[in-house]
């Protein structure tokens, strides 16, 4: 019994819902047009026969006269045939209006509902065209398109990570297998030296897992930055400080050139991440007996400049565009000797973009050094 006494309420839900929201707008404006078209009527019909019966009053006319019941009845019709021919048309009109507002807006809705579905599906390139329905419409609109960008690069972002990831794992993997392959044959024994290889690789699969988690938040912008009012010259002695004793021990001297101090607002710790990248950058490509040199000036009136320039290898041409991708390697034997997994530049570049500035690499070729200029944006008085 309760399961049949239940099927018909649960059949209309199904009804009910199964309706499209442009068909109940329209059937809602045509109550509306209808109970304001009744009314009209209804107050028309109980007002305007009393108020013409007095004024034939006040004009002298008898109202039991024949004349006065002509009068009466040709008012009648008047109000009929005029009455009910505006209220016809008046009811036609508002209908029209109301069908037009709702195929506009079923429309712009079914857009949306498509959209999000594509969306949902995977397509991320989906993108919707204003309804021009105003306001809260466009802002929709704005708000869907954005929600498909941001999950299109996270999407395109995590695609190349995972290709960038399986190519890297490959040759730390490979020397794995084929150590641990030469121990089960005896071909090698378990020495100092291959236990050093073997150290070795899982200390770079290690790490490429862990630069691989940080490039991933910086690029996605899930790294929480907190900027904080300071200037440049105390980011650039922070960042020395932190680098001078690496410094000392490679050889290298490490000078600072700051013309004028220009007040910035950045999160220092992770700006302060952004110079050490750089200068442990220009350490490893920079011979012993070099110098790295960090300058710091206003360019223009809205704009600081911070440049880290070094006497070291220099950069060939064909690699400048491509030294912020992740993983490259201008000299990939080197950088795989000392260390370097070819990501921080990737993670310098993101970070100086979450901050509004934007970074770039230059060099004069081979055997000529680089230079790494970074570009921040003023905030205040600048102080010398």
């Amino acid at each position: 019994m309760t399961g049949r006494s239940s099927a018909p309420g649960g059949s209309l839900r199904r009804t009910a819902s199964a309706s499209s929201f442009g068909t109940r707008l329209f059937l809602a404006l045509t109550v509306v047009v209808l109970g304001c078209a009744v009314s009209a009527w209804i107050v028309a019909s109980a007002l305007a026969p009393g108020i013409f019966h007095d004024h034939l009053g006040q004009a002298g006319i008898d109202h039991n006269s024949s004349q006065a019941g002509h009068v009466e009845e040709a008012f009648t019709w008047a109000i009929i045939l005029a009455w009910g021919l505006a209220i016809a048309i008046a009811v036609l009109l508002s209908l029209a209006v109301s069908w037009y507002i709702t195929r506009r807006v079923q429309r712009s809705l079914t857009a949306v509902t498509t959209s999000t579905a594509q969306i949902a599906a995977g397509h991320y390139d989906t993108r919707m065209h204003s309804p021009g329905l105003g306001r809260e419409f466009d802002q929709l609109t704005v708000t869907v398109n954005e929600l498909a960008r941001r999950l299109e690069a996270t999407e395109t972002t995590r695609r190349r990570m995972l290709a960038d990831l399986g190519h890297e794992m490959r040759t730390p993997i490979a020397t794995l297998d084929s150590y641990l392959e030469a121990l089960e044959d005896g071909a090698r024994s378990p020495d100092e030296d291959t236990l050093q290889i073997l150290r070795s690789a899982t200390h770079r699969l290690d790490r490429l897992a862990q630069d691989i988690t940080a490039v991933s938040r910086a690029e996605e912008h899930l790294t929480r930055i907190t900027p904080v009012p300071t200037d440049t010259a105390t980011l650039i002695n922070a960042a020395v400080e932190a680098a001078r004793t690496r410094y000392d021990d490679n050889g290298v001297t490490l000078e600072t050139r700051i013309d004028r101090s220009v007040p910035v607002t950045v999160d220092p710790d992770r700006f302060g991440q952004v110079l050490g990248n750089l200068l442990d950058n220009a350490l490893r490509h920079t011979p012993d007996g070099g110098t790295v040199t960090i300058t710091c000036r206003q360019a223009g009136p809205t704009h600081a400049e911070i440049v880290v320039a070094d006497t070291g290898e220099g950069i060939a041409a064909e690699h400048l565009d491509h030294l912020f991708d992740r993983f490259y390697r201008a000299d990939l034997a080197r950088n795989r000797r000392h260390g370097g997994s070819g990501i921080g530049l990737t993670i310098t570049r993101a970070l100086v973009e979450a901050h509004g500035g934007r970074i770039r690499a230059a060099s004069d070729g081979p055997g000529r050094g680089a230079r790494f200029t970074i570009d921040l944006p003023i905030t205040g008085t600048t102080r010398v």
